[in-house]
């Protein structure tokens, strides 16, 4: 190893976690119909399909579960104004699982268009990116072979720090596309339950959730934007090499905890500020 391995080893996890974070900055504003080329959408969308089938059935017993427990004698029914209450809530639910998947586009689309205006005004996640600094980069080429003993040490624990941030970082953000996923195929149980008045809190934390998963993007990009303020302006300390590199890797590492922490914990963040 010699100090040219130093300076390429720092520069590659630099790289995996631009690159990771650039492809976070993708998919925040990618819709579920084009992930992975719609691939995925399109398995979701069969399953979506057979559900249906299955919530018509539940709309049936969740709707007479709920008229059995509120007119147990039948004498309600006969007033006309009841009898439509009931008719209008069957139909509504069976609307709600026969067009499921058009609504959950709908809502995701509405969220999204926040996110977007969020990231049309922050410009783009350049200015967010991490590398290494020139006179860092000179003051390690220039070390000896015995003093570059320790920035091997610090370079190694500091890139695979870096690298594990990134890989759980980019984790989190395919997490939640999956779970976007399975809201979606899912769809047509959680929302027969609108069916039954005593069913329908389902269908009420169905939708809340879904709406909580769909905005966390928004807490996604609010979190760069915020990295990006804290990395736009690096700063390099010490004049002996192991100082400047291990100031400088350990400022850079709490930034990027900072940013990892509050992408795996957007979920939490979106359901305590909305309370959803």
């Amino acid at each position: 190893m010699n100090q040219n391995w130093i300076v390429e080893n720092l520069n590659n996890a630099f790289s995996t976690w631009n690159g990771k974070l650039t492809e976070l900055w993708g998919l925040v504003t990618t819709g579920p119909q084009s992930f992975k080329g719609g691939a995925v959408w399109g398995v979701m969308q069969n399953l979506h399909n057979a559900m249906v089938g299955v919530g018509y059935a539940l709309v049936v017993l969740f709707f007479a579960i709920s008229l059995f427990k509120n007119t147990m004698n039948f004498h309600e029914l006969k007033r006309p104004e009841a009898a439509l209450h009931y008719l209008i809530r069957f139909v509504a639910a069976k609307a709600l699982v026969g067009y499921g998947m058009d609504i959950m586009l709908n809502i995701f689309s509405i969220c999204n268009g926040v996110i977007t205006d969020m990231t049309s005004g922050m410009g783009g996640i350049s200015q967010a990116m991490v590398s290494l600094p020139g006179e860092m980069q000179t003051a390690i080429e220039n070390v000896g072979f015995l003093a570059s003993i320790p920035l091997w040490l610090v370079t190694i624990l500091g890139s695979l720090f870096i690298t594990v941030l990134s890989f759980v970082m980019i984790l989190t953000v395919y997490g939640r596309f999956f779970r976007l996923y399975m809201y979606t195929a899912l769809a047509p149980l959680p929302l027969a339950s609108f069916a039954g008045e005593s069913t329908q809190s389902v269908g009420i934390s169905f939708v809340k959730s879904y709406i909580g998963v769909c905005l966390e993007g928004a807490v996604i990009v609010l979190a760069c934007i915020i990295y990006s303020a804290f990395v736009s302006t690096p700063t390099v300390t010490g004049s002996e090499p192991t100082t400047m590199v291990w100031s400088y890797l350990a400022e850079t590492v709490f930034n990027m905890l900072v940013l990892v922490g509050l992408v795996k914990g957007s979920d939490r963040i979106i359901h305590e500020m909305m309370g959803l």
